[in-house]
């Protein structure tokens, strides 16, 4: 019989750390408070705050179940092994071997969770894409990333809205605005800002020439309320109306009531057009505005922070982060991260997800080398 003890004592300790970092003990705690509260007769009365208690008892009861099932099968696969080699039973031997495995793979999940540091990595994420240089190319580029995007959330079990498509003049979209609604969107899509590359041979082009063709991504965080953190006068906007134009589909609903809103002093441009009423668009609109107004003064703070510091490690919009290879061979790799596949048919399918992880780590060991 095979001796897994090795085995077993380091997922006990990636257990126990895990339990760390992920402050089991004091969200066991802050579930009971949260409880207390989600039982009060008056907590519908603000149904934002109810909202907000009601999502994080979830997430935080979560977080307790997973860590505790994780304790309950460690044990488990323990005791089968403590069994096993007491009576020398080999017939286990498999068995064991595949429970360790699934508690290492799960294990590798919890863990990823740790590289999720920043204070708003939890929320849903505003996402916009915008083509950028190739013509026809690029527009048609900007739809294919936004549809990568929605088949990644897809898989991660998250919704996707769209508030806002102008379709390009032959083929794709020139911008798209849309919402990725989960646990961690932000924090699994902020890694993804930045100008994507691709090249292929164009089928716009009669002669079939390859094409390299370029599309912006930006991401920010989704705050149902900033006005603690901003305060929008409504002197510094403009305010335009207008009908959604092109063919229609899946990205564009075509109305009269769409709204665009310019903020002024920043030049920062919202609209949305999903909504039934332009009512409800305008709110939208302006909830968009509020989070982009308050991680721009986020980044303008950082901007002064690296200023003083010297340190310029910081991916910024405008800086061509990944490429997308069709032609003359397969390959998409990260060019911060190094990480690559020649799978570029899986990675528009939405695989994103190795890709995401290694920019989370690289950040966190650029983070610890400053």
């Amino acid at each position: 019989m095979r001796d897994f003890s090795d085995e077993l004592a380091l997922v006990a300790k990636r257990v126990g750390e895990a339990g760390a970092y992920l402050g089991i003990e004091a969200g066991r705690q802050r579930a009971a408070q949260l409880e207390v509260e989600a039982t009060r007769p008056d907590l519908w009365d603000d149904p934002e705050g109810a909202r907000r208690v009601t999502t994080e008892l979830e997430h935080v009861r979560r977080d307790v179940e997973i860590y505790d099932r994780l304790l309950g099968d460690l044990d488990d696969v323990r005791t089968l092994d403590q069994l096993a080699r007491e009576e020398a039973d080999q017939s286990v031997e498999a068995e064991v071997a595949a429970a360790l495995d699934d508690l290492a793979r799960r294990l590798s999940e919890l863990e990823l969770r740790s590289l999720f540091r920043g204070d708003h990595d939890e929320r849903d994420a505003i996402c916009e894409v915008h083509a950028g240089e190739g013509g026809t190319d690029a527009q048609d580029w900007a739809e294919m990333l936004v549809q990568m995007y929605e088949h990644w959330a897809e898989h991660r079990g998250m919704a996707t809205e769209i508030d806002e498509a102008s379709p390009g003049k032959e083929a794709g979209l020139l911008s798209a605005t849309f919402i990725v609604k989960g646990r961690y969107a932000y924090g699994s899509l902020r890694g993804e800002q930045g100008v994507h590359r691709l090249v292929r041979m164009s089928p716009f082009d009669a002669a079939s020439r390859r094409q390299t063709s370029f599309a912006s991504v930006d991401v920010t965080p989704f705050l149902e309320d900033t006005s603690s953190e901003v305060d929008i006068d409504e002197k510094d906007l403009r305010i335009d109306t207008y009908r959604s134009s092109g063919a229609g589909g899946q990205h564009v609903n075509v109305t009269d009531s769409a709204v665009r809103i310019t903020h002024l002093p920043t030049g920062i441009i919202t609209s949305c057009q999903n909504q039934r009423s332009q009512h409800q668009n305008k709110a939208r609109a302006m909830q968009i505005l509020g989070a982009k107004l308050a991680e721009h003064q986020r980044a303008e703070h950082q901007r002064q922070l690296q200023a003083i510091s010297g340190s310029s490690s910081q991916a910024a919009m405008g800086n061509q982060i990944r490429s997308y290879v069709l032609h003359p061979y397969q390959l998409v790799k990260d060019l911060r991260t190094g990480e690559e596949t020649g799978n570029v048919a899986a990675v528009l399918a939405g695989d994103l997800d190795r890709f995401m992880e290694a920019f989370l780590r690289w950040e966190r060991s650029r983070t610890e080398e400053d």
